[in-house]
């Protein structure tokens, strides 16, 4: 599929893609999940943007290729050879901050701060601190999750706490959802 789509991928997509593959890491989001996170990010401008989870940074590079230029990016991940390859790739957009930290942590020391479009794609902010992530949303950010379809590195139990997880989110009377079944399963919220 990517062959299909090359000249729509963000700049330093194919060199992110060629370095995630030789470090082993295997939880990148899909070509689709980054697509729509662009055009996503499109609809905020200057607006403040959060990641949690930035792996290798391959949707680092879609979220950066829509936001405009009075926008900013927070990306955090927890493991530095992972966020080295972010960096190497991605680190001199001067609208980007790479953090290396536990996202937990972080969530916890950056409560106060607010955005308008936050992408948890690691357990802190989908599955652990999510009531304190979503309270970091502005009314009318954009929270937005993947992979939750089934997959296949899903461990042991893992779809229960996909199940309870939109099941929380159904349950909250602040937020507007729909549910994709589409790449790998795409929840869109939005705070009212």
């Amino acid at each position: 599929m990517i062959e299909k789509i090359n000249h729509k991928l963000p700049r330093a997509y194919i060199d992110i893609d060629k370095a995630t593959k030789s470090s082993g890491f295997t939880m990148s989001s899909d070509v689709l999940t980054g697509s729509l996170l662009r055009t996503l990010a499109a609809s905020k401008p200057a607006g403040l943007f959060l990641e949690l989870g930035t792996g290798t940074g391959l949707s680092t590079s879609w979220i950066l290729d829509g936001m405009d230029n009075k926008s900013s990016l927070v990306s955090i991940e927890n493991d530095p050879v992972f966020l080295e390859i972010a960096r190497n790739n991605l680190g001199l957009d001067d609208r980007l901050k790479l953090v290396l930290a536990d996202g937990g942590e972080w969530v916890e020391q950056n409560a106060s701060k607010k955005f308008d479009y936050i992408f948890a794609d690691t357990w802190h902010g989908k599955y652990l601190l999510l009531d304190e992530v979503l309270a970091m949303l502005n009314r009318g950010g954009l929270y937005i999750i993947d992979d939750m379809l089934p997959q296949p590195n899903w461990p042991e139990g893992h779809q229960e706490k996909a199940i309870k997880l939109i099941e929380f989110l159904e349950a909250r009377d602040d937020l507007r959802i729909t549910k994709q079944v589409w790449a790998t399963g795409i929840v869109l919220v939005v705070k009212k």
